[in-house]
């Protein structure tokens, strides 16, 4: 039993070291790779798509950690995700200037 519980949280922790990227560059609206893309996590993908990897990375991660599921918390951290990358993308697109 001890052996499942640390396979586990060695995963969970990949998953959420795993996040960390992706949801930044997709917070800043920056492209990131992605393993959804040709060639496979080598082309960048765009900020939107980062948010959701990276999120269910984390939430699967936090998951296996901690078993708990927080709908609430997991639906209004990938929707505020979804919306920062959104308007950070066309910051960034416009060179930070007043959009």
């Amino acid at each position: 039993m001890l052996v499942v519980h640390f396979i586990l949280s060695l995963l969970a922790g990949a998953l959420v070291c795993n996040s960390i990227p992706h949801l930044t560059a997709g917070l800043r609206g920056e492209p990131f790779p992605s393993p959804f893309t040709a060639p496979r996590g080598i082309a960048p993908s765009p900020p939107e798509l980062n948010v959701i990897w990276g999120a269910a990375n984390l939430f699967i991660g936090l998951f296996l950690f901690c078993h708990p599921v927080w709908l609430g918390f997991i639906i209004g951290f990938v929707v505020a995700g979804w919306f920062l990358a959104k308007n950070f993308g066309k910051v960034r697109a416009a060179g930070f200037q007043k959009l």
